[in-house]
């Protein structure tokens, strides 16, 4: 347990100092809080539309056993395969599987959170199956042998300089090209493998119950390209991208696309039914839709913790959050960074490895306040908190000391004594962890009780 916080908060302190990185993270933020006041401008009544966008998930989660199995009925009927995945194991087994069956030895994938969830990439290479993605961050992430950075933008912490330099090593190419030469590179690379590929992979931004339909949203077309041109395409989605009906789409993929990235609209939107029809020229030749677990009944089993299931993964969270743009995602060591990670990442893994994710917060309610989907993410934050304690998560040391503070709380003489020189040696001495990066605490000569008693004593 001591071992992954011990790593987060060495990472964290590297990270926190490297100026460099807050100088390419505060530059890529800047342009998205430009651009997202824009997007905004398209509602008429923001508030309402994010209050609306709430109750259609609220909806969804509180009814998800019907919606599952409404859509699964849907999907089916027109000859899709749906495969109940429990675990990342389980889904990992299914996708080898049907990898086996079609002969792969080229895969590849459009962007998705979940498959990092589950290491994908990892287990086909084991395989001896290359899996290659194709969103031009997640290729730059993984020509880089890194995870995803952001849950939207997973190279926001790389400059256009330091992908020149990883294109000339890895690639060949000249360490002079634009950005929009470096694109061109990474599109007539992964142009081919289009061609090649026996299977393509992809996540899904929503689940559609009443037409049994996989909802994609993206900017620059490869997750069209990787569920069309493959004669087999399976789709890996978490349970909780569930939405009731088609016409949620209208609600949600403004608001996905303004929190996102700040644009009204995203660039391609998709719906996908399933397999091509007898007669059609386009899309795949089988489809398989794995529906992923792997800790999400936890959460939907914690009535107040269920909230965070509404979340539809535009990162707007993250780009708030001053801790995540002080320390990165990288530190975070888990597959979803920033609020929403530190959220449900001990409830998707275990809560007493993860319980200091809930502490790396300001709780300044920042989260909260740009959720499109209004998720109380700083309340849950210190829900996580209580829940770690309850749970037995917490030291011997943590609970005295709050015991200590409690009754000095409850007992004004306690408050008011040893004030000044004494409060100063005890905190600063003891609690080392606060004064380590910190200048030591100044602990006034009086308490504002005592201060208040001698201004009407004076009177």
């Amino acid at each position: 347990m001591q071992q992954k916080a011990s790593s987060f908060i060495a990472k964290s302190t590297v990270r926190s100092a490297d100026m460099e990185h807050r100088r390419k993270i505060n530059f890529n933020i800047s342009k998205y809080n430009a651009v997202v006041p824009v997007g905004k401008q398209q509602f008429n009544n923001l508030m309402h539309t994010r209050q609306l966008a709430k109750n259609i998930k609220w909806q969804a989660i509180e009814k998800l056993d019907e919606y599952l199995l409404q859509f699964e009925k849907n999907i089916t009927a027109r000859g899709a395969k749906v495969i109940w995945a429990e675990n990342a194991e389980e889904a990992l087994n299914a996708i080898g599987e049907i990898c086996k069956e079609k002969s792969c030895r080229t895969l590849v994938k459009s962007k998705s959170m979940v498959t990092e969830e589950i290491h994908l990439n990892q287990f086909l290479e084991k395989m001896g199956i290359e899996s290659v993605e194709t969103d031009l961050g997640e290729y730059i992430q993984q020509l880089d042998g890194e995870a995803p950075y952001h849950i939207v933008t997973p190279a926001m912490h790389k400059s256009k300089e330091d992908v020149a330099r990883l294109f000339a090593d890895k690639l060949g190419t000249s360490i002079d090209l634009t950005p929009e030469q470096l694109t061109l590179v990474a599109r007539d690379l992964l142009r081919e493998k289009y061609v090649q590929a026996e299977v393509g992979v992809t996540g899904a931004n929503f689940l559609v119950a009443d037409v049994g339909g996989i909802a994609v949203t993206e900017n620059e077309g490869n997750a069209r390209l990787s569920c069309a041109w493959p004669k087999t395409h399976i789709v890996v989605a978490a349970i909780e991208k569930m939405i009731p009906s088609i016409n949620d789409l209208a609600v949600f993929w403004p608001l996905l696309a303004t929190y996102g990235t700040g644009q009204t609209v995203t660039v391609y939107n998709t719906l996908v039914l399933g397999p091509k029809l007898p007669g059609e020229t386009d899309g795949p030749e089988e489809m398989y839709v794995i529906l992923l677990d792997n800790g999400r009944t936890n959460l939907l089993d914690n009535a107040k913790a269920r909230e965070a299931l509404y979340c539809i993964r535009c990162g707007a969270c993250l780009n708030a959050c001053p801790v995540y743009k002080n320390i990165g995602g990288h530190s975070y060591e888990t597959t979803y960074s920033g609020p929403i990670g530190s959220v449900i990442t001990p409830h998707l893994v275990n809560m007493g490895e993860y319980k200091h994710l809930s502490y790396a917060s300001s709780l300044c309610g920042n989260c909260t306040e740009v959720c499109p989907v209004r998720i109380n993410l700083h309340e849950l934050l210190l829900e996580n908190r209580s829940e770690a304690v309850k749970e037995g998560n917490s030291t011997l040391a943590e609970r005295l000391a709050w015991k200590m503070w409690k009754q000095a709380s409850m007992h004004r003489w306690m408050m008011n004594s040893g004030n000044g020189m004494l409060k100063n040696k005890v905190v600063n001495k003891l609690f080392t962890g606060w004064t380590k990066h910190r200048a030591d605490l100044n602990f006034s000569q009086k308490t504002f009780n005592e201060m208040w008693k001698d201004k009407k004593s004076k009177k």
